[in-house]
């Protein structure tokens, strides 16, 4: 004959099982819910800083309207790449003092243009395309003039 204590502990266990897993689908329900409208919001979210950005730099740019002009009336804007002016200052054979001499800046700065420490600005960069242009016999007219 059964032991009426080992039926009701095998009872009780099997009530809190299904109590528990009725439980816990209520919570697994809940977690998913959650997640999804986590992400949902991550997405809003990374949306709305893309569109910050696009209106924050299209806000610098009116706010630059009337050097946007004089841009304009220069014709394309300028690009600098480290490499290309080591490059050129190597194929003309000059120092970097020298070249820049050229260009109207101190030989260092030529330097730190060249390893990417720093980009020059505007100006400067219509001065390196000035040079750029320059063949040289011009080049060295315009060192013995100096």
């Amino acid at each position: 004959m059964p032991n009426i204590a080992s039926i009701l502990k095998a009872e009780i266990s099997r009530v809190a099982r299904k109590e528990m897993r009725a439980e816990t689908e209520a919570l697994k329900k809940a977690s998913v819910a959650h997640r999804t409208s986590i992400a949902e919001l991550r997405r809003q979210v990374g949306a709305l800083e893309k569109e910050l950005r696009r209106v924050t730099k299209g806000a610098t740019r009116a706010a630059k309207g009337p050097d946007s002009e004089d841009e304009a009336s220069a014709g394309t804007k300028r690009r600098f790449s480290a490499t290309r002016l080591a490059a050129h200052r190597a194929k003309l054979g000059l120092s970097a003092a020298i070249y820049g001499q050229l260009v109207g800046v101190s030989g260092q700065t030529i330097y730190h243009w060249e390893q990417g420490k720093a980009r020059p600005r505007a100006v400067q960069l219509e001065s390196l395309a000035a040079v750029r242009d320059l063949g040289a016999r011009e080049i060295a007219e315009r060192l013995a003039a100096q």
